[in-house]
């Protein structure tokens, strides 16, 4: 049987004393109100005693503050963006505030839902991974006034503030990477296609290639997902001219690109290469080291928290649209092979 919460009543039950007098003293308003230390004595041990918690409903009654910000991601099943809550979680409790996390499951209607039902929680700030290139209802929360951050994927023609990765240049440096070590026959199996990081990555892998005017390339995909990376690696290989590298825009599409590559049985990177955009720890545990674009995770949590409170206090951003610099991390996936195969 579940005990009933304790109440500000129960309270004044106990202490023969008003519900307002123990509102004021538990409110932290005794002075104000000249409320004697022997009554705040007795109702601070009564509320001691009789396990009392605050309300923090009444309380953000009272303020019109709720301390409650909102972060909203595409997937928490991808581990990049699983990272990208845990470390923005950890940075907003350092303000005292908590973080309402949702996922809209890459579904445009799934996170229209979503950021009605959080707008009606009175959150005080959304930061925000759009799964699609449709920013009406964002900017119309930014608009309203509500601070917004843009988290990984942006608009890049909008006023809307953003932390991001130059996804252009990690994956035209990737790709240059593996042109360095004889591959002129490359696939890129991409996420999704209308969005802003997906867009800029595949820009950055044809630049390289037609720079070196390298054109036996192919793009194929539509989902950051390891279903995806399977299926399109799959079909990949039924080709007669079989690519000699593979470019996963993700590490959940490079995931489905090893299991179709063991199922296979094509070993990385005696007969495939395989560099991936964004790190996780598992990629250095297996069997064959993953090469990968590493984004900033940490630095991009940390400069979309900042830019949040600092909207919250309505204090001024000389800079609120960030681009940060990815590094790549050269491993053992990738064979150096002296001919285009």
């Amino acid at each position: 049987m579940n005990k009933q919460k304790t109440s500000i009543t129960d309270i004044a039950n106990k202490t023969g004393l008003s519900t307002t007098t123990i509102s004021r003293v538990l409110s932290g308003k005794a002075k104000q109100y000249r409320i004697g230390k022997k009554s705040q004595k007795k109702i601070e041990e009564a509320a001691k005693e009789m396990h009392y918690i605050p309300s923090h409903f009444a309380a953000n009654l009272r303020t019109g503050k709720t301390n409650t910000v909102a972060l909203l991601i595409p997937s928490l099943a991808n581990p990049f963006f699983a990272s990208i809550a845990s470390e923005i979680n950890a940075e907003i409790r350092k303000y005292g505030y908590i973080t309402i996390i949702s996922d809209s499951d890459e579904n445009q209607e799934i996170e229209k839902m979503e950021l009605k039902q959080l707008r009606a929680r009175n959150i005080e700030g959304l930061i925000i991974a759009p799964c699609s290139n449709r920013w009406k209802n964002i900017k119309d929360l930014h608009d309203e006034g509500l601070p917004v951050i843009c988290i990984d994927r942006y608009f890049e023609n909008l006023d809307l503030p953003y932390v991001s990765t130059n996804n252009y240049d990690g994956a035209y440096h990737a790709t240059k990477f593996l042109i360095k070590n004889g591959h002129s026959k490359i696939a890129c199996i991409q996420g999704v296609q209308e969005s802003t990081p997906n867009r800029l990555r595949v820009k950055g892998f044809v630049d390289a290639l037609e720079e070196t005017k390298i054109k036996d390339y192919c793009i194929v995909g539509d989902d950051f997902t390891l279903q995806n990376g399977y299926l399109e690696t799959k079909l990949l290989l039924q080709q007669k001219e079989k690519p000699t590298a593979i470019f996963a825009l993700s590490n959940t599409i490079a995931m489905g690109c090893m299991r179709a590559l063991k199922e296979e049985d094509k070993k990385i990177p005696d007969d495939i290469s395989l560099i991936t955009f964004d790190e996780h720890p598992y990629l250095d545990y297996l069997s064959t080291p993953l090469s990968c674009v590493t984004q900033p995770v940490n630095d991009i949590s940390k400069i979309a928290v900042k830019f949040l409170f600092s909207m919250i206090k309505n204090e001024k951003i000389e800079i609120n649209q960030v681009l940060l610099k990815p590094e790549i991390k050269i491993k053992e996936s990738i064979r150096k092979i002296n001919q285009p195969e």
